[in-house]
């Protein structure tokens, strides 16, 4: 593997890079802001992350990934030029890239995500499905005629897979993840207290909140916001149960999504997984409480991979070593397939 090989789950959230032996070098959020008078970047990640309900109306601060694909051309090429010259600089010669993409993307969406690496100028390019990244970024050997599960939650999208002999055996995905679950909670704090709270606020609240297996009334913390009908700041305390009730519907969905799955795959395989357990990766899986309670919904044990927010990330620059083996996706752009 080339130092400037490089690694890049596109996340809805985050991006996160891989280099060559290096490992991570790179996890940002995915926002970038520009001037809407001159059209000029000003900046991406976690600097533009701060920016966002501080910025003045000329100043755009957006995120051009949409759960899970690209909604803004430009402006993710943009983004992506700008990360890889900050863990680059304009040393950089023409790296092979690998892209990790959800499993259910169009070749529209694909095109997109390919097009984005072009725009920093490329030797090749692969893109890759994210269960298979994840298995690989968790050392599960998938090369074996066995079952391995994995749920990988993100921003945007939560992609659930069976892997055995280096395939894709059935797989499953839904636009409800991180975000989603964000939305609710700020859809809760409007309907129940009339208080208005951002995304930032809504997220930290997840954090440090969520107990999915056995809320409580007693855990509480303070939330700030602003009054929808007096229009002044206020705060409330929301309890662990009151969370729970704001994104039991979206956690419910996930476990429907996962019972889907297990309802599609070959019983033999289904063995496997009861004995193996499913693989929670994705910033998702550290939500309080989720492998308890999908494993008192659906009886199959749960095991958090280590390192969940940047398995996928790590699963990239594995895969690199697998090259030989993977269909090459520069001219004729394909998801990774195994021979």
């Amino acid at each position: 593997m080339a130092n400037s090989d490089i690694g890049i789950d596109l996340g809805t959230s985050n991006v996160v890079i891989t280099m060559g032996n290096k490992g991570v070098v790179l996890s940002e959020p995915s926002v970038i802001s520009y001037n809407t008078r001159t059209e000029r970047v000003l900046a991406v990640g976690s600097e533009a992350y701060d920016m966002i309900g501080k910025n003045p109306d000329y100043i755009a601060v957006v995120s051009p990934i949409n759960e899970g694909v690209i909604s803004d051309d430009d402006l993710a090429h943009s983004m992506i030029r700008e990360f890889i010259l900050k863990i680059a600089g304009h040393q950089l010669i023409k790296p092979r890239i690998i892209i990790c993409i959800p499993s259910f993307i169009t070749d529209v969406e694909s095109r997109a995500v390919v097009e984005a690496a072009r725009s920093i100028g490329t030797r090749q390019i692969y893109l890759i499905q994210a269960p298979i990244a994840a298995m690989i970024g968790a050392g599960v050997n998938i090369t074996k005629a066995r079952g391995h599960m994995v749920v990988d939650i993100g921003g945007g999208t939560t992609d659930i897979a069976i892997v055995s002999m280096n395939g894709v055996v059935t797989s499953h995905s839904i636009k409800i993840a991180g975000n989603k679950i964000d939305r609710s909670i700020i859809r809760y704090m409007q309907n129940k207290y009339k208080m208005l709270i951002g995304p930032r606020t809504a997220e930290n609240i997840k954090k440090q909140l969520a107990n999915l297996y056995d809320p409580s009334d007693e855990m509480t913390m303070i939330v700030k916001g602003r009054n929808l009908i007096r229009g002044l700041p206020e705060q409330v305390m929301l309890s662990e149960t009151e969370l729970f009730e704001a994104i039991e519907d979206d956690t419910f969905a996930i476990i429907e999504a996962i019972r889907k799955v297990l309802e599609d795959t070959p019983p033999e395989l289904v063995g496997d997984i009861y004995d193996n357990g499913l693989l929670l990766t994705g910033g998702g899986a550290l939500l309080g409480g989720l492998p308890m309670l999908i494993k008192r919904t659906l009886g199959v044990n749960c095991n958090i991979a280590k390192d969940a927010v940047n398995c996928v990330a790590k699963g990239t620059c594995k895969a690199f070593g697998k090259v030989t083996t993977l269909l090459d996706g520069f001219d004729n752009f394909q998801l990774y397939k195994y021979r």
